[in-house]
């Protein structure tokens, strides 16, 4: 008896089928080797795109290099932010670095992760990643009892090893048959097994070996497995390996035989015990073949998706998922070996997962997204936007206040690049004579476009920061916020000071709606954190978590949408030489379309069958 203890972490989920997989949950090792080689991948990708593109683009120069070097800006922004969470929803929960060292993301309950969850567990990277490099991570990963990472707790998912073309139970012995070939009439014997269970066990293992084994390391197998069963089956070759491989396949066709589940036979097989035993092998014998069939359709779904599937391949999937499934708890119920059960249970977890998921959403269910959902999680949690909206504003009354008191504070407290431009300004309205000042951040139209991509990427770091923040006790992003809020209140004193708070205001009017209710939507999200982690309510932490992260990507996705159309009207408009009018009126009517936008969402917010947990 094998007295080994298994010091390995597992989650048990129980299918629809009424049968419990039994996953094993994947080490901090080989995370760690999966997240070094797709961090070599992300590099390797950004070079690609902030060095190769702008090159190409320069060489070519004119209107392309005007096109391609916003678009380097949001393809390495979307590499960074993105590639992550994008793999593991739409590739089955593994990224090229996950898929090379055999482990996947799944959710607790053994389902496959929805773009939700990948895109909740990888926004949480920023406070895994801190302080650099992971300490917070693998900290958590390694005390946790399941192996969790501050994102999986938030998403509720887990990592796992799972490889389903990697448990056929009888790999095939085309060369060794070959080079030991077994006589014909040993296929077609019945009658009671000769061998008992564990000699038996202890063959197959030999057999299934064969092929990857030298000439000599065969026959050094082998001497002493047909020394051991020669008292029950002489010898009748000089070849221990060819002996060995045709005693095998005389056993497993006297365990397919009709005597062989009477639990008779020589040696000790006998009683009870011996026929659950040769019932087992009588199974495997006779199913093995079909798990195999299935275990190369998983794999294939798994690489591609079951799309890749033929349409009469699909029912069969289905069916052979049922047929392993009703195996594995026969394995379990007449004590299969470990190597058999264990295979049979990732092949039904391959299935479990690829069968049992929720439906991807097309362009339609984007847009109800955009258009319904989002706006509708501001209103179901607005007295968090309302909080965030504090706790930004009242900082900055208090910064500008202090700074309207206290002019000469404006050197210690405020960038030197924000010094430096109310100095030009002051300068550039001073001397303009009959000629109009250039506005706060006027630009060239060649260059717009580069503007509003790095506007709209750096707000929505800013934005994902704020949320992740709030898993800290919800004080990552209430300090979030107050920075935000302080520097803003400083600013516009400073600026008031030099006799500039029109001409700075004129440039923030035309996206400062858009994006300061973006920022506060963010705040919102990360509040909603840490309130579950503080006040969880009738649930568990965990579940409170998973519940509020689900209504926070919301406000994030809000935030995201809101940044997007502020980064591109800052980039085109409040950067151009559009009157101050005009920015005014950008305003207005982007103030009127974004309370429209929330009193859609106000009417459907029963859509969610989501509330804050508080």
């Amino acid at each position: 008896m094998d007295e080994r203890r298994d010091f390995r972490q597992h989650l048990e989920v129980e299918t629809p089928e009424h049968v419990v997989i039994d996953y094993e949950i994947a080490g901090l090792g080989s995370r760690s080797l999966a997240a070094l080689a797709d961090t070599a991948f992300i590099g390797l990708l950004v070079a690609a795109e902030a060095v190769a593109l702008p090159y190409v683009a320069s060489r070519i120069g004119g209107a392309v290099a005007t096109v391609v070097f916003p678009l380097v800006t949001l393809a390495v922004f979307a590499t960074i932010w993105g590639y992550f969470a994008l793999f593991e929803a739409f590739r089955d929960g593994q990224t090229p670095g996950k898929r090379w060292m055999g482990i996947r993301v799944i959710r607790d309950t053994g389902h496959a992760v929805t773009l939700r969850d990948a895109a909740i567990r990888n926004l949480l990277r920023l406070a895994d990643f801190l302080p650099p490099p992971y300490v917070a991570g693998i900290a958590s990963i390694a005390v946790h009892p399941q192996g969790k990472r501050l994102g999986d707790m938030v998403a509720g998912t887990i990592v796992v090893r799972d490889r389903a073309d990697d448990v056929a139970l009888l790999p095939a012995r085309d060369a060794a048959s070959a080079a030991h070939p077994v006589p014909a009439p040993a296929l077609a014997l019945a009658g009671a097994p000769r061998l008992d269970d564990d000699d038996f066990q202890l063959l197959r293992a030999f057999a299934a070996r064969v092929p990857q084994l030298p000439p000599d390391v065969q026959a050094r197998l082998a001497a002493p497995i047909a020394e051991r069963i020669a008292p029950r089956i002489p010898r009748r070759s000089g070849d221990p390996v060819a002996f060995l491989l045709a005693v095998h396949d005389e056993e497993t066709a006297r365990r397919q035989g009709p005597l062989a589940a009477r639990g008779g036979g020589a040696g000790t097989l006998g009683g009870r015990a011996a026929g659950r035993g040769t019932v087992m092998e009588r199974l495997v014998a006779r199913q093995a073949q079909r798990w195999t069939e299935f275990a190369q359709l998983a794999g294939r779904a798994q690489r591609d998706g079951l799309g890749a599937l033929a349409a009469r391949e699909l029912p069969d999937f289905a069916e052979r998922y049922r047929e392993v499934a009703a195996d594995l708890a026969r394995a379990r119920t007449y004590g299969a070996d470990a190597r058999t059960r264990h295979r049979l249970e990732r092949l039904v977890a391959a299935g479990h997962n690829l069968l049992y998921r929720e439906p991807r959403r097309g362009w339609r269910g984007v847009w109800r997204v955009l258009a319904v959902e989002c706006p509708a999680a501001v209103a179901l949690a607005w007295p968090y936007v309302v909080v965030a909206w504090l706790a930004f504003s009242l900082p900055a009354v208090a910064a500008y206040g202090t700074l309207r008191d206290r002019p000469a504070l404006a050197e210690q407290v405020l960038p030197a690049a924000l010094l430096e431009r109310a100095e030009s300004g002051r300068l550039a309205l001073e001397g303009d004579g009959n000629r109009r000042a250039p506005g706060y951040a006027e630009t060239g139209a060649r260059d717009r476009a580069t503007l509003a991509s790095a506007i709209f990427t750096n707000n929505l770091g800013v934005a994902f920061a704020c949320f992740a923040g709030g898993i800290v006790l919800g004080v990552g992003s209430l300090v979030s916020l107050a920075f935000n809020g302080l520097l803003l209140g400083a600013a516009s004193a400073h600026f008031h000071n030099q006799g500039l708070l029109t001409w700075l205001w004129t440039f923030v009017a035309g996206h400062g709606v858009l994006e300061l209710f973006a920022i506060w939507c963010a705040g919102a999200a990360g509040l909603l954190l840490g309130v579950a982690v503080l006040r969880p309510g009738p649930y568990t932490r965990r579940d409170a978590l998973v519940l509020n992260a689900r209504l926070a990507l919301r406000l994030v996705g809000c935030s995201a949408l809101l940044l997007l159309v502020a980064g591109a009207i800052e980039g085109f408009l409040s950067a151009s030489a559009l009157a101050p009018e005009g920015k005014v009126a950008v305003s207005a009517a982007s103030a009127v379309l974004l309370a429209a936008w929330l009193g859609v969402g106000a009417r459907f917010r029963h859509v969610l069958h989501l509330a804050p947990v508080s």
